[in-house]
């Protein structure tokens, strides 16, 4: 196991080169991207994607035809393609960017490695612990592809502040890490409800294509348009925020997955038919990493936005406080004369995806690569487990299984 310093010192020297301006591209550097899975956040990456210098949107792929109607406003040259497969042959596109449910990550993530493009998917990587172990197999398999994880925080300022306050020793010994994510919205509108719309039928969606490997059933225009809700093919909350917020720490302090996790919570709030759960609170105990023993710890709420997104990492002689802002807050029984440091380095626009642009053109490694996607999977998905089996699930690191007794 590498020490502390070791590892500050290569993730420093690492975001250091990977958040600095990228060179200038010349023409032969052009990168051809294909957009699987084109909804709301399909949408918004292809449109970060061409803000970035030299690359243009070469095919798109979704199952609903309306979607690919709409993306030919983003690029008309774009081909449109409803099965992935077809866009994936086409041996001019470089990259994939891959959006779908993330029930869907793991099939076009190791179609797309198996067809030598470079991949960005989105956050959690995988929706299964074999759909992480498959997905990262394939990544091993193709050592010349690029993969770009999407927890944009590991490309952050704060990640290269967070080392810099860390590899300085002021923290002390770290015990544990405490976090939070609240979100509220008006009566009425439930989170992450989306409409229904009329052309949302059999004829204009491809119904198996969706379902892929989860449990077949029959055509429902409201479990596509809304599959946020269900567990056949989302994590909830816990997919899609504690994934972003541990894939930071992990990046940054190295931080292996835990021994032991447990998750309590509930459908507390919006009693409208899902599934996964909107107030909960999970604890996670990591041992034998760089840091020595912590307990990371997260709640989360869908009733009331106080106190937002907030993360604090304790230490014996100061804490590192990181919301809108990261901050060095000193413990004045240690530190008497100590003074708040309020970090200085700021984010790019369009930092994750440009890292992931010039990864693939120089060669260096991505901010965030498999093996961390593949930590905050298996961390998600003990965490899932345990909500669903009512008790403490535990790693078995030998097997790579998530087991009820240590």
């Amino acid at each position: 196991m590498q020490t502390r310093r070791l590892f500050i010192g290569n993730v420093a020297t690492g975001l250091a080169g990977t958040l600095a301006t990228g060179k200038v591209l010349g023409a032969n550097d052009r990168l051809r991207l294909g957009i699987i899975g084109v909804g709301e956040r399909g949408t918004q990456l292809a449109r970060e994607a061409l803000s970035c210098a030299n690359v243009e949107i070469a095919a798109f792929s979704d199952v609903y035809s309306r979607r690919l109607d709409d993306a030919s406003a983003i690029s008309k040259e774009a081909k449109l393609h409803a099965d992935y497969s077809e866009l994936l042959a086409d041996k001019t596109v470089d990259a994939v960017l891959i959006a779908t449910p993330q029930h869907l990550h793991a099939a076009p993530f190791i179609a797309a490695l198996d067809q030598g493009k470079h991949v960005y998917v989105e956050r959690a990587m995988a929706f299964t612990l074999d759909e992480a172990k498959r997905m990262r197999t394939a990544a091993q398999q193709h050592p010349a592809a690029k993969v770009q994880i999407g927890h944009q925080f590991c490309s952050s300022g704060h990640a290269v502040d967070a080392i810099e306050y860390l590899s300085s020793g002021a923290l002390g010994q770290v015990t544990a890490i405490r976090s939070h994510l609240y979100r509220n919205t008006p009566h009425g509108k439930p989170q992450w409800a989306r409409p229904v719309f009329p052309d949302m039928t059999v004829e204009n969606i491809a119904w198996s294509s969706f379902l892929g490997a989860a449990p077949q059933r029959d055509f429902d225009a409201h479990r596509f348009a809304n599959w946020r809700y269900y567990d056949d093919y989302s994590g909830g909350s816990v997919h899609e925020n504690l994934s972003q917020q541990l894939a930071f720490w992990y990046r940054v302090m190295d931080i292996g997955i835990p021994t032991a996790v447990t998750m309590r919570g509930g459908i507390y709030r919006w009693k409208d038919g899902r599934e996964v759960p909107d107030t909960m609170t999970v604890s996670m105990e990591h041992t034998n990493c760089p840091w020595g023993d912590l307990l990371f710890t997260w709640d989360s709420g869908f009733g009331n936005n106080h106190p937002g997104m907030l993360e604090e990492l304790l230490g014996t002689d100061a804490t590192l406080v990181r919301a809108q802002q990261i901050r060095l807050v000193p413990q004045k029984v240690i530190q008497p004369g100590g003074v708040e440091i309020t970090g200085q380095t700021p984010t790019a626009p369009r930092a994750h995806m440009q890292n992931f642009f010039d990864s693939i053109r120089t060669g260096q490694t991505t901010n965030c690569t498999v093996e961390t996607g593949f930590k905050v999977s298996a961390t998600c998905r003990m965490a899932l487990e345990s909500y669903r089996l009512g008790r403490t699930v535990h790693w078995d690191p030998q097997n790579e299984e998530i087991v009820q007794q240590p």
